[in-house]
C-alpha cells in the first residue's frame, strides 16, 4: 500500500527564523518528548540542533540541557 505524505514525517532544514521542507509530509517529531507536530502547529525548533520541538517547556529544557 503507498503511503500519501500525511502520513509520512516531514524532513525540513531549520533555519533561525523559519524552516525549509526538504521532504514532504504531514508532521514532525519532537526532539524531547517523540510527540508528532503537525506542520501547521511547529512553533518551536533549534537551528543549531536542528530539531523540532512539541511546546516552549520542551524547547527549554533541551536547550538547558535538561533532557
Amino acid at each position: 500500500m503507498l503511503m500519501s505524505s500525511s502520513d509520512n514525517e516531514a524532513k525540513l532544514l531549520y533555519g533561525p527564523s523559519s524552516f525549509r521542507v526538504l521532504r514532504h509530509g504531514n508532521h514532525v517529531t519532537c526532539a524531547v518528548t517523540g510527540k508528532a507536530i503537525p506542520l501547521e502547529e511547529l512553533r518551536y525548533w533549534s537551528a543549531d540542533h536542528q530539531e523540532a520541538y512539541a511546546t516552549a517547556e520542551a524547547a527549554t529544557r533541551r536547550l538547558l540541557g535538561q533532557a
